[in-house]
Formats: C-alpha cells, sequence, structure tokens
C-alpha cells in the first residue's frame, strides 16, 4: 500500500510554476517537471498524476524551441558556447605550440651532442673511464 500523499492546491503550484518560469528565463534555461515537483516536495511521478495538465503544459513549452531575444544581446548560454569554443581554439594552439617545442629541444640536443662531438675530436680530447676506488675494492 502507497501512503497518501497531500498534493499542494493548484493554485500553489501555478505559482511555484511562474516563479520557475521566471527563475529559468533569468539562466537561459527551460523549466521541467521534476524540477517544479522537486519544488513542491513531491516525486515526479505523483506530480505527473495529481497534475497531468499542467506536466503537459511543462511538455509543451520544454518542446517549443526558444526564439531569441528581440534585444539582440547574446543569452547567458550564448556567451558561455562562445566561451567554450575559444577556450578550445587556445587549447588546441597552445598544444601545438607545445609540440613544436618539444621537436625544436630535440633537435637542438642533437645538434649540441654532434658539436661536442666534433670539438672533442678536434681539440683532441681524451675521455677517462673511471677508476675504481681502493677503498671500495675487495680485499
Amino acid at each position: 500500500m502507497t501512503r497518501r500523499v497531500d498534493a499542494p492546491s493548484e493554485v500553489r503550484v501555478r505559482a511555484a510554476l511562474e516563479e520557475l518560469r521566471r527563475r529559468a528565463g533569468a539562466n537561459s534555461t527551460q523549466p521541467s517537471v521534476l524540477a517544479l515537483a522537486r519544488t513542491l516536495g513531491m516525486s515526479n511521478t505523483t506530480f505527473r498524476r495529481h497534475f497531468p495538465d499542467i506536466a503537459q503544459e511543462i511538455t509543451a513549452i520544454r518542446s517549443t524551441p526558444t526564439t531569441p531575444e528581440v534585444s539582440g544581446e547574446p543569452t547567458r548560454r550564448d556567451r558561455l558556447v562562445a566561451r567554450n569554443a575559444k577556450l578550445k581554439r587556445r587549447n588546441r594552439e597552445l598544444t601545438e605550440t607545445l609540440e613544436l617545442a618539444a621537436c625544436h629541444i630535440q633537435r637542438i640536443t642533437l645538434e649540441n651532442q654532434k658539436l661536442r662531438e666534433q670539438l672533442e675530436a678536434a681539440t683532441g680530447v681524451t675521455r677517462l673511464t673511471s677508476i675504481p676506488s681502493r677503498r671500495s675494492a675487495p680485499s
């Protein structure tokens, strides 16, 4: 047996829906049935069972595409999408620069080694091998 749920009045639900719509508009998002149900302290299924018409309204709101604002100002979401794209481009550029720098370091290291070998050969440098010390030798 399920427990009895005290459903809020339709007036209270509509007021909560309007508040949710206002907040969603400020965030450039859309209200959801789940968010409204949580606001009222109900589960999604229970809310849909008690208020099917309001749930259908919210579903219709979510299914209609949002129109761009008349003022021409980008929405918060548009700004975030643009910023994300800019950061991705910058990250890609930095990755390419890092790979290029690593290649240059490898090339310079090889050139340095060759030049050192040529210098040592030209000046007659003889490499000494390490001689084991007498203290470490077994007696």
